[in-house]
């Protein structure tokens, strides 16, 4: 048995065939999922499972290079959470960031309903 604190089957093997530079985007209840990329619907009811704590596992399971927010989620309770795990988000307006999801390796859907509270991170490299 895989020894790992995630337990969605689903979600960590999406997560184990990211590489450097991939994308796996934290995405609220709201935001339009593309076709494409491999989408982990984790929402199970408004607010459940929130951005927080999606936040607060892939923050500490995967290495973060970069991660980019929207823009009107600048100086918000979103830019805080992520300040929080260690992330110095940059920012795109909203439209933007909506237009980078087709190249995302990985979405990971939340039952988050606070406003503009998506993220996109970049993986890096452990060595």
């Amino acid at each position: 048995m895989l020894k790992s604190e995630i337990l969605n089957a689903p979600l960590l093997a999406a997560l184990a065939t990211c590489g450097h530079t991939d994308t796996v985007v934290i995405a609220d209840c709201g935001l339009p999922l593309p076709h494409g990329p491999q989408v982990i619907d984790l929402a199970l009811v408004q607010g459940v499972l929130s951005f927080e704590q999606v936040l607060d596992v892939l923050s500490r399971n995967l290495v973060i290079e970069n991660s980019t927010l929207a823009s009107e989620a600048e100086n918000g309770p979103v830019q805080e959470l992520c300040r929080t795990k260690g992330l110095d988000p940059q920012f795109i307006s909203h439209e933007e960031l909506k237009a980078q999801l087709p190249q995302a390796k990985v979405i990971v859907r939340t039952g988050e309903a606070t406003p503009y509270a998506n993220v996109i991170l970049q993986c890096g490299v452990a060595f």
